[in-house]
């Protein structure tokens, strides 16, 4: 027997790693017809087998370009071709009206995928794959940097998930695995595997592609080769630190809406919080607690409106109560009161 391809190991270590401990039954590969996910499409259909779970694939047809019908089809012919079944194709609308053509198919895709999990499923939706490599994460940072982002931005793409009630995994987001673009490419050749290549992926217009294209190569050039896993390494760290962070903030915000007394928060119209319980926090936990207390509300707020409230706490001059959406924060006798704030602050 010739040894097994580098590539193609790789691709199948991943897989197994990211199914092991996890209790679904049914298996779905998001495959577009490109390297990345033919490559894991072919390395779930050897593992599947091995590990007692039916798998099969879904191909979102967004029909943004002339000949996608025949691009899904030849997708979902090379998936049953390998052993997936079912094979299901789904053919989408997408709105490009809100948030432009990415956003759009990006809300639709991820529609079709939930649904055809919730049809393949067996009593529960199917676990979605998806192929995500670490050239995509190290994009991911890159582009999150550029935004201005914070610790969780540039975590990057999660390796595990939900979406639309459906639980997601990313195999070859892994970071012992170390599936790169170029990994799927040569796993796809050594199987007599043909990829379909995505014109969008070579369009400038689009952020990522310029990315890839110009920003990653200038980088190497100037900074060495090891740059793009030097920044999915970023991610993982990153995660690691927001993950830690994100729990220690939750218990104190649980711990603090549990300390409430009075009738009217144990109703949920407004939390006193001790000035000094904030105080004490170091930034990053102190801002995270005060969205997990904004949060309580119902209020999603970002880094200007997280950092007036702080200001309450580290600037105190008598300042007059903070406003952001859905809540309005204000000090007195030592403690910071949230209370829900409805309509505008001036009625």
């Amino acid at each position: 027997m010739p040894p097994l391809d580098p590539a193609v190991a790789a691709t199948r270590l991943a897989v197994r790693r990211a199914l092991r401990g996890r209790d679904e039954r049914v298996l779905l590969v998001a495959l577009s017809g490109g390297a990345d996910s033919l490559a894991l499409a072919a390395a779930v259909a050897f593992e599947a087998p091995r590990l007692g779970v039916a798998a099969g694939a879904v191909i979102v047809d967004h029909g943004l370009q002339a000949g996608s019908h025949d691009v899904a089809e030849a997708a979902a012919a090379q998936a049953s071709d390998i052993g997936l079944d079912p094979v299901l194709v789904r053919r989408v609308a997408v709105d490009a009206g809100a948030g432009g053509p990415e956003a759009g198919a990006r809300t639709a895709r991820y529609a079709a995928l939930a649904s055809a999990a919730t049809q393949a499923g067996e009593g529960a939706p199917a676990l979605i794959l998806i192929a995500h490599t670490r050239d995509d994460q190290a994009e991911q940072v890159l582009l999150a940097l550029a935004r201005g982002s914070g610790t969780r931005s540039i975590a990057g793409i999660p390796a595990d998930g939900e979406r639309e009630g459906a639980p997601i995994i990313r195999p070859f987001l892994d970071e012992s695995a170390g599936v790169t673009r170029g990994t799927t490419e040569a796993a796809c050749a050594a199987q007599g595997l043909v990829p379909w290549n995505d014109p969008h992926n070579q369009d400038p217009a689009f952020t990522r592609v310029r990315v890839r294209q110009r920003i990653l190569p200038l980088m190497e050039r100037e900074l060495g080769p090891g740059v793009r896993g030097a920044l999915a390494r970023s991610a993982d760290l990153a995660r690691e630190d927001a993950d830690a962070l994100d729990a220690i903030a939750a218990a104190a915000v649980r711990r603090l809406l549990a300390e409430q007394t009075d009738a009217d928060e144990r109703t949920g119209s407004a939390v006193r919080v001790p000035a000094s319980a904030l105080e004490e926090q170091p930034d990053a936990l102190r801002n995270r607690t005060i969205r997990g207390l904004a949060g309580a509300f119902g209020a999603r707020i970002g880094r200007d409106h997280t950092r007036a409230i702080a200001a309450l706490v580290t600037d105190w001059r008598g300042q007059k109560p903070v406003f952001v959406p859905g809540v309005r924060v204000t000090r007195a006798a030592g403690e910071l009161v949230f209370e829900r704030q409805v309509g505008s602050p001036r009625v």
